[in-house]
């Protein structure tokens, strides 16, 4: 079989025809349009994707097309009358046939002109989507209800609504040597770091795979070669509010066709455990909401490894807090309780995802009342390892981020088997150690604990803080941008 790559457009039309029934099967896949067309006695060839096309605007072109035949007479400039008769705002020649192809997967549709080496591609697309609305997993009391899409062409526009800048960038590339699936680049050019932006365009550049079916996830893996690294070295958002105040701070911004989540690097740890309701509130009500999600981060993380030192040795309990602690003895050790009712909240969150929506009400009453109540009941579980194991939970509910909640979930169980074999010891060396795993990360060579581990105190403030906007004239240092400042010197 011929490369591709190498063949061009040819200029009888006949050789055209069997180069798309050999490589892409017209004729054979039903979703493949093939239309014939006389136009002054030359031979025109229309293909076209059903289901990717607007039909309406298909038909347009072909009405104008045929009466080409009634009003003009010159055969010699055909390709130019029928290049000026396409309605069309985007209409591009083409030369080579494997572009040929790729558009025509993509869902333009491609004309041939008998006598012409170039082919006519007519950006027609029309995908099949939902509207946008505001995402499940980021939702705010005030602001806009409006999410990002499958759809990368909306998506860019949702973007553009908010950033209105000249300035602003949005590459596109192709990823996968069968899916071919369009991959946008989007950043403030003067804005950015330029390393930063060619660092990424090399990553996406050098993935050589079929295809990116789980779209994002695929490229951030090759993004950042993660490996079993618990911790996301990106961050994810549906909201275009979101995107664009990173855009604004010198990020850069990561569309994939296909799926609804903006991949947004670079990332640090702390930008997990922020959520856009802490800015559509004054700055104190956005303190004070943001010192809460702290707090319940911290217990989904530290809480039963914790209790589980005090239980084992209760000498380390300060005075007045000598309650904590059971009160009588279980059947089954502690430690294992643990890590039974922690790995029943897991499944009650796998089986929530799966589960239709009429259902998860009762799904709820029988994972608390029956669940809950009879395992205290039969003594399989003491009632303060069920309020502990249950504010965790609340706590990994309340981190921002999904992918920083399991990561963070997975190092608790870490640190109560080392609290479970050597004690307050294993506490202090299993904090060590986390601590250096996170310290030693870097996301596309951004230290992941900034501005903590390396200290920046401005960084810090605003970490800590949720700072008034007009008070933030300078934009932060961990992605080294161009223009430091968000607002002009006084």
């Amino acid at each position: 079989m011929e490369n591709s790559q190498k063949v061009k457009v040819s200029e009888k039309i006949k050789q055209n025809q069997d180069y798309m029934k050999e490589h892409i099967g017209i004729g054979v896949s039903f979703d493949l349009g093939y239309r014939k067309l006389t136009i002054l006695k030359k031979e025109i060839d229309i293909y076209y994707l059903t289901g990717l096309c607007d039909t309406s605007v298909i038909v347009e072109i072909m009405k104008m097309l045929v009466d080409i035949n009634d009003v003009e007479s010159n055969q010699r400039k055909l390709p130019e009358i029928i290049e000026n008769r396409l309605v069309h705002q985007q209409v591009t020649r083409v030369k080579g046939m494997d572009e040929v192809v790729d558009q025509l997967l993509s869902g333009l549709i491609v004309i041939f002109v008998d006598g012409l080496d170039e082919a006519f591609v007519v950006d027609v697309r029309k995908y099949p989507g939902r509207g946008p609305k505001e995402p499940d997993t980021e939702k705010v009391v005030r602001g806009s209800r409006d999410g990002y899409t499958e759809n990368i062409i909306e998506n860019t526009a949702l973007t553009r609504r908010r950033i209105r800048d000249e300035r602003l960038r949005v590459e596109i590339m192709k990823v996968g040597e069968r899916s071919k699936t369009d991959v946008c680049l989007m950043y403030l050019k003067d804005v950015a770091d330029d390393g930063l932006v060619d660092l990424i365009k090399n990553e996406i550049e050098n993935i050589e795979i079929d295809g990116v079916s789980m779209a994002e996830k695929t490229v951030e893996e090759f993004l950042v070669k993660q490996g079993y690294n618990p911790y996301p070295q990106v961050r994810y958002t549906e909201r275009p509010d979101v995107a664009s105040a990173h855009l604004f701070e010198g990020h850069v911004v990561l569309m994939v066709d296909t799926s609804p989540s903006m991949i947004i690097t670079p990332t640090t740890f702390f930008h997990h455990v922020q959520h856009a309701e802490e800015y559509r509130q004054s700055p104190a009500v956005g303190t004070f909401v943001r010192w809460a999600r702290f707090l319940g981060i911290f217990a989904s993380l530290f809480l039963l490894p914790l209790w589980l030192t005090f239980v084992m040795d209760p000498s380390l309990l300060p005075k007045g807090l000598e309650f904590i602690g059971p009160n009588e003895e279980g059947n089954i050790p502690v430690v294992l309780q643990i890590i039974l009712a922690d790995i029943g909240i897991e499944f009650m969150r796998m089986a929530a995802i799966h589960t239709p929506t009429p259902l998860s009400t009762a799904m709820g009453l029988i994972a608390a009342v029956l669940i809950g109540e009879i395992a205290i009941q039969v003594g399989l579980f003491m009632p303060e390892v069920i309020l502990y194991v249950a504010l965790s939970a609340i706590g990994s509910f309340a981190t921002p981020s999904y992918e920083l909640s399991v990561a963070n979930k997975m190092s608790k169980v870490f640190l109560v088997i080392v609290v479970a074999i050597f004690g307050a010891k294993g506490l202090v060396a299993g904090l060590t150690v986390w601590l250096l795993l996170l310290a030693s990360m870097k996301s596309l060579n951004t230290p992941y604990l900034w501005p903590f581990i390396p200290f920046d105190l401005k960084g810090m403030i605003q970490i800590l803080f949720r700072v008034s906007v007009p008070l933030t004239k300078r934009r932060l240092s961990v992605t080294h941008p161009k223009n430091n400042y968000r607002q002009p010197p006084s």
